[in-house]
């Protein structure tokens, strides 16, 4: 597993321990609503997590486009099928998420690579 994939997972479990331990109804709910989003319902969970990654880049997060790439390598999205998410977010964000793509491209060719 390539370092960048260690370290983002690392702290992404790390910080997200610390935020849940402080006790927030509200955070606690959100992060459940957040998980249950993405769940198979009337739309497969490929879909969703494909949908949740074109927000992503448009919203320019790279953190959840990281998160997302992950659902979609574990759901078996393929490099084809990412390219083409890729090109409906630029289409809808504009020029503006071509740095995420190439950040994205990046992290999933290192995905790819496990």
């Amino acid at each position: 597993m390539s370092e960048k994939i260690k370290e983002f997972r690392e702290y992404r479990s790390r910080m997200n321990e610390r935020i849940l331990a402080k006790d927030n109804l509200v955070i606690k709910r959100l992060f459940n609503l957040d998980t249950n989003t993405y769940v198979e319902g009337a739309l497969p969970a490929q879909t969703k997590e494909m949908l949740g990654l074109v927000a992503s880049m448009v919203l320019r997060c790279d953190d959840c486009v990281k998160y997302h790439l992950e659902k979609c390598f574990e759901l078996n999205i393929s490099t084809e099928q990412i390219m083409e998410i890729f090109a409906v977010a630029n289409i809808v964000g504009g020029t503006i998420v071509i740095p995420h793509t190439r950040r994205a491209l990046e992290y999933w060719e290192e995905l790819s690579d496990l």
